[in-house]
C-alpha cells in the first residue's frame, strides 16, 4: 500500500562564513515526472468535483475524472504489472482496480480521491529522495577542484617533502624559494605531494602542516565553533577554510580517502539501509493484497461452478473487493500521522513524512551534537574583566578591544565588536591593523599600540588567564603600549531551553541521552555539566559519531539524534531518527534528517516524539475499527446477500470515521498535551 508523504525548511581581508554548507542545489518541482502527473490529476479532480455535486452533466465532469483517473493512475498501474509479471502482487496495482471498481458500480469521486492521493504521495516522496540526492553530490563541492602544487624546480611533482624522510628542512630558505607552482587538479594529487595553501583558500586535500601558521574553520569536520589554529605538526582536512595564514601542507592522504568524501559514503550507505522502511500497515501489503485477489476470485468462482447466475457472482464479487479493499485500512493509518505532521509544523518542527513521524514515537534513547544543538553555535563576549591598575571601566576596555578588532573578519573579533554594539560603546578608528595568524591582532587606536590574543603571545606571560582558556569560555588578553589592561572571556552559550530539553528527553525515552562532539572535552565536558548530560564523547570525526550511534543500536536501543552540520549528516543518516536544527542547519543536515527543528527550539523535539506515540495509538485505534467494519461487511456479503449499495455505505462509513478519529490530532489541546 502506497502512504508515501513526504514534507519538505584570497588574500586578506578573508571573508569567513561560520559553518561552511553544501551549495544549496534544489530540485525544481515540476522538473520530476512524478509531481507533472500528480499535478495534472489534481487539477483535473477539482476541476470535476464541483461540477459533479453541482448535479451538471456527466459529459461535462466525466471527462474530467477519466483524465485524473488516467494521469494519476498509471505509473502504479505499470509498476503493478511489472511486479506482476515478476511473481509479485503489488497493493499499488490492487488500489487501482479498486479505484476502478468504485468508478464501475457509480462511485467515481471515491476512486479518483484514492487516486489522487496516490499520486501526490508519490510525488511527494520522489521531491524529497531527489532533494537529498542533490545535497549528497553538493557535499563534494565543499572541497575545491584545483590545488596549488609545489614542486622542486625541474621535477614533475609528486613528493616534494623538501627531504628523504618528509622533514621540514627543505623550506627553511624562504617559503616559496627553489620551488615551482603549479596548479592541479585535486583528484590528480597523491601521497607526499606538498600544497601552497593561500589566505581564504579552501583546503584541496587532507594533510599535515609542513609550514606556516593560520587557523582553519573546519566546523564542517569536527563542529567546532572557532577556527582551530594550525602549525607546523597539525592536520588539516579537505573542504575546510584557511584563515588569514599561508601554509605549506603534505597529502597524507588520497583525495577518495578523504574526511569530506567519507562523509558522502557515509550518508549514502547509511540512507540505503534506511530507504526499505516502512509504515505499519505496509509490512502485510503483499499477504493482504494476495489474499483479497483470491478470496475475489473465488466468491466470483465457486458460486458460478455451482450454477448461480453470472452477474449476480458478478456482483458479489465486485461487492466484496469494495468492501474489503483497503480504503479504510490507509485512511486509518494516514490521517492520524499527517495530523500530528500538520500539527508539528504549526509548531515550528517540520517532520518530512509519514514513515518518519511513525519512526519518531519508536524512539528509547537520544544522542546530541554539542555546537549549533545544544548551543547557539556563535561565541559571545561572557566577560569584561579590567587588571586592577589600568585605568579602565569594562566599558572603556571593550571599547580599546573593539577598537583593534574592527578590521578583523575573525569570528571572536565580531563577537567582541557585537558586545560592543549591544553595549553602546562608543569604537574610535584603528590604524595600522595587524592580523596574527593564530596569535591575535595588533592595532593603532588614539596613539597606543593595542593587541589582542591569546595570553603569553604578546609579551605578558604571568598575567590572569596565561592559558588562554577558563573554565567559562576563551580568555583574550587585551594589551596597551605592551602593558595588559585586562581579558575578555568569550563562550559559545548554551541555548536557554537545552537543560529542561536534555531532562524532557531522558523522561520520554527512560534513559540520558548522550553528547556526541567532535570539539576538545574540556569544551564538551563544561556543556555536558550544564545540561546534566553524564556520558560525553568528545573529538569525534563524523564516522565517529556514527560509530556511537550504531554501537547504541546495537545494543538494542532505536537512537535519536540532533545535530546540525555537515559532520551530524552521516550521524542523522544512521540513526533511527534524525532531527536536524533548522536556523544555522547545513544544507545536508536538513535533507538528511527524517525533521527540522525550523525555531530551533530544542523542547519541541520530546513533545514531538509524544505526539508521534500519541498518532501510533490512534492508528491501533483506527485498524482495529476498519478492520472490524471490514470483517462485519465480508461475513454479510459471503453469509449472506450484502446489497451494493449498503456494501458501498457501510464501507464509505468505516472511512470517514476513522478518517474523523485521525484528525484529532490537529487540535491545539494534542500539541499541549504532548508539550506538558
Amino acid at each position: 500500500m502506497v502512504c508515501r508523504v513526504s514534507a519538505t525548511l584570497a588574500p586578506s581581508p578573508v571573508r569567513r562564513t561560520p559553518a561552511p554548507t553544501a551549495p544549496r542545489r534544489r530540485t525544481r518541482v515540476l522538473a520530476l515526472p512524478e509531481a507533472r502527473w500528480a499535478l495534472a490529476s489534481t487539477v483535473a479532480f477539482l476541476l470535476a468535483f464541483p461540477l459533479d455535486l453541482a448535479g451538471a452533466s456527466a459529459w461535462l465532469y466525466g471527462p474530467l475524472y477519466a483524465i485524473a483517473y488516467a494521469a494519476g493512475g498509471w505509473e502504479p498501474a505499470l509498476e503493478g504489472l511489472r511486479a506482476l509479471r515478476e511473481k509479485s502482487l503489488d497493493v499499488d496495482l490492487l488500489m487501482i482496480v479498486a479505484a476502478l471498481g468504485a468508478a464501475a458500480i457509480g462511485q467515481v469521486l471515491d476512486g479518483g480521491l484514492l487516486i489522487v492521493i496516490f499520486a501526490t504521495s508519490g510525488a511527494l516522496e520522489a521531491l524529497a529522495t531527489a532533494r537529498t540526492e542533490d545535497s549528497v553530490r553538493g557535499l563534494l563541492d565543499l572541497a575545491p577542484t584545483t590545488a596549488t602544487r609545489l614542486s622542486r624546480d625541474g621535477s614533475s611533482g609528486g613528493s616534494t617533502d623538501g627531504s628523504p624522510d618528509g622533514s621540514m628542512d627543505g623550506f627553511r630558505d624562504g617559503f616559496t624559494d627553489g620551488f615551482t607552482e603549479e596548479t592541479v587538479p585535486t583528484d590528480q594529487l597523491a601521497v607526499g605531494d606538498v600544497l601552497l595553501i593561500r589566505p581564504g583558500e579552501r583546503i584541496g586535500a587532507d594533510g599535515q602542516v609542513l609550514e606556516g601558521e593560520s587557523e582553519a574553520d573546519q566546523a564542517t569536520i569536527t563542529g567546532e565553533p572557532l577556527p582551530v589554529p594550525k602549525a607546523p605538526g597539525d592536520e588539516v582536512f579537505a573542504g575546510t577554510l584557511n584563515g588569514t595564514g599561508a601554509l605549506r601542507v603534505r597529502v597524507e592522504r588520497d583525495p577518495a580517502d578523504s574526511v569530506i568524501a567519507r562523509i558522502v559514503s557515509l550518508v549514502e550507505e547509511a540512507s540505503r539501509t534506511k530507504a526499505p522502511t516502512q509504515l505499519f500497515i505496509e509490512k502485510v501489503e503483499q499477504r493482504y493484497a494476495v489474499g483479497i485477489v483470491v478470496a475475489t476470485l473465488a466468491v466470483f468462482g465457486v458460486p458460478l461452478a455451482f450454477g448461480e447466475e453470472l452477474t449476480d457472482a458478478l456482483l458479489r464479487a465486485m461487492t466484496f473487493m469494495i468492501v474489503a479493499s483497503p480504503c479504510a485500512v490507509v485512511l486509518a493509518t494516514m490521517p492520524p500521522l499527517l495530523s500530528a505532521i500538520a500539527n508539528a509544523g504549526r509548531h515550528g518542527v517540520l517532520v518530512k513524512s509519514a514513515v518518519a513521524m511513525e519512526r519518531l514515537g519508536a524512539i528509547d534513547a537520544a544522542a546530541l551534537d554539542k555546537t549549533g544543538t545544544l548551543t547557539e553555535g556563535t561565541p559571545e563576549v561572557t566577560a569584561v574583566r579590567p587588571l586592577p591598575g589600568s585605568g579602565l571601566d569594562e566599558d572603556a576596555l571593550l571599547a580599546l578591544a573593539a577598537a583593534a578588532e574592527y578590521p578583523s573578519e575573525h569570528p571572536l573579533a565580531r563577537a567582541v565588536v557585537a558586545a560592543a554594539g549591544a553595549r553602546g560603546v562608543r569604537v574610535a578608528a584603528a590604524e595600522d591593523f595587524v592580523a596574527m595568524p593564530g596569535r591575535g591582532v595588533r592595532a593603532t587606536v588614539e596613539g597606543s599600540v593595542v593587541t589582542v590574543g591569546r595570553p603569553g603571545e604578546h609579551g605578558q606571560e604571568g598575567q590572569e588567564g596565561q592559558h588562554g582558556e577558563d573554565a567559562d569560555g576563551t580568555t583574550v588578553l587585551v594589551a596597551r603600549d605592551g602593558a595588559a589592561v585586562g581579558t575578555l572571556t568569550l563562550a559559545d552559550r548554551l541555548r536557554h531551553d537545552a537543560p529542561a530539553a536534555v531532562a524532557a528527553l531522558a523522561a520520554v525515552t527512560g534513559a540520558p541521552p548522550v553528547l556526541l562532539t567532535g570539539d576538545n572535552g574540556r569544551t564538551a565536558a563544561q556543556v555536558a555539566a550544564g545540561t546534566g548530560i553524564t556520558d560525553v564523547r568528545a573529538e569525534l570525526l563524523p564516522e565517529g559519531k556514527v560509530e556511537a550511534v550504531r554501537e547504541l543500536q546495537d545494543a538494542g536501543r532505536k537512537v535519536l539524534f540532533v545535530g546540525d552540520g555537515v559532520n551530524d549528516a552521516p550521524a542523522l543518516a544512521a540513526a533511527h531518527s534524525g532531527v536536524a536544527m533548522g536556523r544555522a542547519g547545513s544544507d545536508l543536515a536538513l535533507e538528511t534528517a527524517d525533521a527540522v527543528v525550523v525555531r530551533d527550539e530544542l523542547v519541541a523535539i520530546p513533545a514531538v516524539v509524544r505526539l508521534s506515540r500519541a498518532a501510533r495509538r490512534l492508528v491501533v485505534q483506527n485498524l482495529v475499527i476498519a478492520g472490524v467494519c471490514i470483517a462485519v461487511l465480508v461475513v454479510w456479503d459471503l453469509a449472506g446477500h450484502l446489497p451494493l449499495p449498503l456494501g458501498v455505505a457501510g464501507h464509505e462509513g468505516s472511512t470517514v470515521l476513522v478518517g474523523l478519529n485521525g484528525l484529532r490530532l490537529l487540535r491545539e489541546s494534542a500539541w499541549r498535551r504532548a508539550a506538558g
